[in-house]
Order: C-alpha cells, then structure tokens, then sequence
C-alpha cells in the first residue's frame, strides 16, 4: 500500500505546477481600482461632520439585495483569516509566496469597493455594519472541526469556495437592480473566477500526483462544506433569504459548483484509484445522489412558500 505524501513533499513535488499557473494567473488577470466602480457623486457626509445620518429610506436595494450585500462584504473582511490558513497550508517560499501574496492584495480589492459602494449610496446602516465587521473578524474564521488543516483539504476548499462567491457575487449583483451595483459585482466574480482556476489546477494536480490521498481529502470538503462567513451575525437569516430569492441555494450549490469541479478533475471516470480510493469515490456518489434529493425537496417547498406570498400579496392588493 502506498504511503501518504507529507505536506512537505506534496508542496515540493507541485511546485513547478504552482510557478506556471502564477504565471498563467499574472498574464490573464486585469488591473482594475475600486475607486471607477463607486458613484462617489451621491456620496455626502454623515453627521460626525455636519452632514446627516443613515435612515432606511436611503437605500434604495430591497430586503434581499441588502442581506447578500452584507453577506458578501463581511465574507470578504475576513481576509486576514484566509490569508493565515493559506499562508500555513501553502507555504511562504517560491511560487507559492508569490501567489499567497498576490491572491490577497486581490482579494483585499474586492472589500475595499464593496464598503465604499454601500456607503457613498448609503443602501445599508454603516453602523451596525461596522459592528458586524468587528465581530465577525473577532471570531476569525478556521477549517470545521471535522476537517483536517493540510494543504489537499485547504486546496480542495479554497476551489470549491471561490466558485461559490463567484456564484454569488454575479447572483446578487443582478439583485441589486442597479448597473452600477452590477458591473462591480461582475468584476468582482471575474477574479474569483480566476482564483478558482488556479486553486482547481493545483488540487488537478495532486490528484494526477496521489490520487486517494487527494480524492480523501476532496471527499472530506464537499461531505462537510460550509460558506467561509458560516459564523458571521445573522449568517442563517440572510442566508436563508438568499436561497429562497435565488442568489445562492442548494441546486446551485451541487450543479454550478461541486459538479463542474468534480467534472472537470474527471472523478467519476478516473482508473488510477486503489480498493481505498473507490471506497472514497462510492461514498462521495451517494452524498452526491442526497443532495439532488435535498436539492428538489427545497425547490418544492420554497415554490408553495412563494405561491403563498404571491396570492397573500394580491389578496392585500384587491
């Protein structure tokens, strides 16, 4: 039976793996600045400086839209957080210091012009979204405690992660009904796409390199994956709204995320698996065939909760 790779010889071993997709990664993302996607012409100032506070008539973004923003920036403040795993899961030398520094002055963009969108147009509370910031940062964010901390399961989440807020960020842009809003969020989801890419090709990589080590630890992610802003306030209430309203649910979850990916690493058609890593495989198939399940089962009852709304709407209406 082969032995496992160490940490340290997995990142030996993709090294030169990781230095071309940096490289690939360089010569296809696009410098852009937070400061041309915010309408700084409808920005005035608060009271602190003789101006007037925030009141909920301002906003102009419903219920939904207000919670997926919220969710999404305070997703992206956490960042200090993401940079520690990555930084103690990657390592800091060569190709992959290079791409631990560079993922996070990206990913620091994407904060930065989300704050500033949603207070120059005033469309949430700047307090308690403040307050927000602090707690969730306070509380940090860790791999769940079922889940080893290793450099195949850091990679494994990391992919299936970025596509997600890709998913997201594009959903709640088109929510925001704003083109402003829009193209932010559009630009926004194009890196995250990207880190994806990057992320999808290293654990490629150490499938192609240790197949059942890699299969176990991707197994692990998907059978235990939660959103990175899991323990932010209110994270269940604005979550709930947003698979309800179609920004992030459990079908999407399964078809524009986990199974593109495990399409795309070939899982299912592979023949380089031991006896363990077939035993692996079925595991992951069954979870897989429960989640369409759960899938549906959500879809049938979020269409009668909607219907209901609907026709209490226009019985209010008539």
């Amino acid at each position: 039976m082969a032995r496992d790779l160490t940490q340290l010889e997995l990142l030996q071993e993709l090294s030169p793996v990781a230095e071309e997709n940096v490289n690939r990664h360089i010569s296809m993302a696009k410098e852009w600045h937070p400061h041309d996607y915010v309408p700084w012409d409808e920005g005035r100032n608060f009271a602190a400086m003789g101006g007037i506070d925030w009141d909920p008539e301002q906003s102009q973004l419903d219920e939904v839209a207000k919670a997926a923003m919220i969710t999404n920036l305070l997703t992206e403040d956490n960042l200090p957080s993401y940079h520690r795993e990555i930084a103690e899961n990657f390592s800091q030398d060569g190709a992959w210091g290079t791409w631990v520094g560079r993922w996070t002055a990206e990913e620091n963009r994407h904060g930065i012009v989300m704050r500033d969108y949603l207070v120059v147009t005033r469309a949430v509370d700047p307090v308690q979204l403040e307050r927000f910031r602090m707690e969730h940062m306070t509380n940090g964010f860790a791999s769940p405690a079922d889940v080893d901390a290793g450099f195949l399961h850091s990679v494994a989440y990391v992919t299936f992660q970025e596509l997600a807020t890709r998913v997201s960020h594009r959903n709640t842009g088109k929510a925001c009904k704003d083109p402003i809003a829009d193209k932010m969020l559009q630009r926004i989801a194009a890196d995250e796409n990207l880190h994806m890419i990057f992320y999808r090709n290293m654990c490629g990589a150490a499938l192609d390199l240790a197949p059942d080590q890699a299969l176990e630890a991707i197994n692990m992610i998907v059978q235990n994956f939660q959103m990175p802003g899991a323990g932010m306030p209110n994270f269940r209430r604005n979550g709930v709204l947003m698979a309800k309203h179609g920004i992030y649910d459990l079908r999407q979850h399964l078809e524009e995320v986990l199974m593109p990916v495990l399409r795309k690493w070939n899982i299912f058609e592979r023949t380089d698996f031991t006896a363990r890593g077939e035993e692996i495989r079925e595991s992951l198939g069954k979870f897989l065939e429960n989640l369409e399940g759960q899938a549906t089962k959500f879809e049938e009852q979020r269409d009668r909760m909607l219907a209901r709304e609907a026709k209490k709407r226009e019985q209010k209406a008539s």
